[in-house]
């Protein structure tokens, strides 16, 4: 039984990615997030809190999510199920005591699961193992779908004019999904953004990504729940997603930017966010998208909370022929000039100097007299 105690000021979220913008390294993080997420993972391990706290499970078994490991791998105390009322009960900024798997804030005291590496693999291996019922829901919601979602393929998409020039060139497309940080960092740093200058399509969340390595997207598109206010007001077109056909076709996004004073489009559509704005870069004519953090396998769409992966295997077969992943572009894309061609050339160059001057009469002469003016100004 793991003993030591963990003692900070204390954060509430029922919504991670929100929580993670307040978090500040050593405090407390208390959630409520059953089956915690990669890409939420990852933003608590950046916030650096002293442990965190879940009144959920943060492995239900429902299907292997790997977001808990990340934090035990980071040796960050994660203390699971103590009950959705610490929520109501504690305040931000109170001091919280987490010692073993007993959670105490002044007299109210909360008992969960203290998880380790060891225990969470356990429970990724259960979850493996039962994962045959998921995965034929997980189907049968995807053919379901297919039938309604088909207009994103075979219908003509009533795409907002958006002011932003896309016609044969690289369009790239952000999204908050696995290794998006890492993967926008490599192109930054092979020289593919800065050579290609592609267009630049954020998802939500992603656009912070972007500003924070030196980037400003072109357009931002999703129902900016996860974007920063600067990142809104940083000049980029703004893309509201509707939901066509669902709520009367609300477009939940619309009412943050209304509040802010900022124009924007709509884009109705069934699918993801990440969907339309592939869809956005086909129609405007895009000569190669380039997909940043996009979600393909079960396991992220699971992460994403979402049934079927109908619209995405859809618009995947549209755009099929110009896609490509971040990661083969960033692994294949090198910037033309290498440090190692830069040596040789300076070598080569002092070589062809020494060569002119051991055969130039000229040359040795000019030498000759360059070296009897700087012995007499020495003397």
């Amino acid at each position: 039984m793991i003993t030591d105690v963990v003692r900070g000021r204390a954060m509430v979220g029922r919504r991670t990615k929100d929580l993670t913008k307040r978090l500040r390294p050593g405090d407390v993080a208390i959630i409520d997030h059953a089956d915690l997420d990669r890409v939420a993972a990852e933003g608590l391990v950046l916030a650096e809190p002293a442990a965190v706290v879940n009144a959920s499970p943060s492995i239900t078994g429902r299907y292997p999510n790997p977001g808990p490991l990340l934090l035990a791998a980071a040796g960050i105390p994660l203390v699971d199920g103590v009950g959705k009322d610490i929520l109501d009960v504690v305040m931000d900024g109170r001091q919280v005591t987490v010692a073993g798997d007993t959670v105490t804030c002044g007299e109210e005291t909360w008992t969960g699961t203290r998880q380790t590496m060891e225990s969470l693999e356990a429970k990724i291996q259960e979850a493996r193992a039962s994962m045959g019922a998921e995965l034929e829901r997980f189907a049968e919601n995807t053919l379901e779908y297919l039938r309604r979602e088909s207009h994103l393929v075979l219908d003509e998409p009533d795409v907002p004019d958006v002011p932003v020039d896309m016609r044969g060139r690289h369009v790239l497309v952000a999204v908050r999904g696995p290794d998006y940080r890492e993967d926008l960092q490599a192109l930054r740093q092979g020289g593919y953004l800065r050579e290609m200058d592609p267009v630049i399509i954020a998802v939500d969340g992603a656009a912070d990504a972007l500003m924070a390595i030196g980037r400003r997207p072109d357009i931002i598109i999703g129902d900016f729940d996860s974007v920063s206010e600067e990142a809104l007001r940083s000049g980029a077109e703004l893309v509201v997603h509707a939901y066509a056909g669902r709520d009367g076709g609300k477009a939940p996004g619309a009412v943050r930017l209304d509040e802010l004073g900022l124009p924007y489009h709509v884009y109705a559509s069934e699918g993801t966010s990440e969907d339309i704005a592939m869809l956005l870069a086909w129609e405007k004519g895009a000569s190669l998208i380039v997909a940043v953090g996009t979600h393909s396998s079960m396991a992220e769409f699971f992460d994403k909370g979402r049934a079927g992966m109908a619209s995405t295997f859809l618009v995947r077969m549209k755009v099929g022929q110009i896609l490509v992943d971040a990661k083969g572009v960033s692994r294949l894309y090198q910037s033309r000039v290498r440090k190692g061609d830069m040596v040789l050339l300076v070598a080569a160059a002092v070589f062809a100097l020494l060569v002119v001057t051991a055969v130039s009469q000229p040359a040795r002469l000019f030498l000759d007299n360059l070296w009897n003016a700087l012995e007499l100004l020495v003397r």
